[in-house]
């Protein structure tokens, strides 16, 4: 592979989208930083709902939810 010269302003150009493109990257990984702390919040929330829902039905104990039902008309 045959190496070529670049010149300074081409070295500059070179530098610059080299700056551009870290920059995304890690705009990137503070955006998948983001959504991981929310999936790991959305199974903390979903754990709490069952064990909520699990306490809520041993409160009722055997007997089970007594539903009254609006009669229509």
């Amino acid at each position: 592979m045959e190496h070529k010269e670049l010149s300074d302003r081409q070295f500059e150009a070179v530098l610059e989208r080299l700056d551009r493109l870290c920059d995304e990257v890690a705009s990137l990984n503070r955006r998948l930083d983001r959504s991981d702390d929310l999936q790991r919040m959305v199974h903390e929330l979903q754990s709490l709902n069952e064990s909520l829902q699990a306490l809520a039905y041993a409160a009722l104990g055997q007997a089970g939810p007594q539903v009254r039902r609006r009669r229509a008309g």
